[in-house]
């Protein structure tokens, strides 16, 4: 499928006045000519069926066109009158790339989040499997992947929904059976919220406060907000910066403009509902949410890099932190 855009010499105010299209009649996806206006048709509605009969015909053939059912149906393996029902998306099926002149920039669909959820998964295995480090090791080591944040994270498996503090429960009860230990795990962990960032734009390089101005190569970049739009604190942003040093990591600021509104994470999210010390970072990239996202391939290498040490060294030097209130 896809949706093709209208022509210029249709839409000639579209460079002055921007793209803006019905997002209910402009972005319906054209999958075959002659069944465009029967996709967009409303079910009919009525009708007595036979109870004997099988879900797809009376629920999936009735509000999808035989065709998708078939394409559906091929890629699943099965037969169309097997399917009762599904969820579908439409996504940019183009693979990811290296490009530019001298090959350092990523162009990608979904970077934001994949590359950060790519990342932290390899500096857990990494970490994990690279010698003896967990013979040392007094806490637990983990990686938590969310659904739905870009829409509120309020669903049964988002950051908004009990997983978080649910998964620590059972991990702790497997140590004891004391709820206590729940309690002293969450004080002394860290959650490094990782989303993606803003990088310097050069073609709108006003858009950043020009102090804080991430760039790509540049480094993860800690992410500040005085509303709470982030969780870091100065203990937190201390500590993944602490790392970084150690292990001759560069690493970057960002503070949104005061004259500007700021997006979230999952990080404000976790540190409200479970009470766990939080620092917000993500890799600089370009044209966040655009179809066609960019970012700095050595940023990559650096993100992997400065997770794996987290990973490693975070329980020896929270053990040597010490915080005058």
């Amino acid at each position: 499928m896809r949706i093709p855009t209208l022509a210029i010499h249709l839409d000639r105010n579209v460079n002055s006045d921007g793209f803006k299209p019905n997002t209910q009649t402009h972005l319906v996806p054209l999958l075959a000519t002659a069944i465009k206006a029967e996709l967009n048709k409303t079910p009919a509605e009525g009708g007595e069926h036979d109870g004997g009969k099988k879900c797809a015909e009376t629920s999936s053939k009735s509000k999808h066109h035989p065709l998708l059912m078939e394409i559906i149906a091929n890629a699943l393996g099965c037969k169309p009158e097997e399917i009762c029902d599904f969820e579908l998306q439409a996504c940019d099926t183009q693979p990811s790339i290296l490009a530019g002149a001298a090959k350092e920039f990523i162009f990608s669909g979904r970077l934001d989040n994949l590359c950060m959820s790519f990342c932290s998964l390899k500096a857990l295995i990494d970490a994990t499997f690279s010698g003896s480090d967990l013979e040392e090791e007094s806490g637990i080591r983990m990686v938590a992947l969310f659904d739905h944040e870009e829409v509120g994270s309020n669903s049964a498996q988002g950051a908004g929904s009990p997983v978080m503090i649910d998964a620590m429960s059972h991990i702790t009860s497997c140590f004891s059976s004391d709820t206590k230990v729940l309690k002293k795990a969450i004080q002394k962990s860290l959650l490094v919220s990782a989303d993606m960032a803003h990088a310097l734009h050069p073609n709108f390089m006003d858009k950043h406060e020009e102090n804080h101005q991430p760039k790509m190569h540049g480094g993860l970049v800690i992410k500040h907000n005085a509303n709470q739009r982030y969780a870091t604190n100065a203990v937190t942003s201390f500590v993944f910066r602490e790392i970084a040093e150690k292990h001759n990591l560069p690493v970057q600021d960002f503070v949104v403009r005061n004259d500007m509104g700021c997006g979230s994470t999952i990080g404000p999210i976790l540190a409200s509902s479970v009470g766990i010390r939080t620092v917000d970072v993500g890799a600089p990239q370009l044209s966040m949410h655009s179809i066609r996202e960019m970012c700095a391939a050595d940023d990559v290498k650096h993100s992997y890099d400065h997770f794996k040490a987290f990973f490693q060294e975070f329980t020896h030097l929270d053990a040597k932190l010490t915080v005058d209130v």
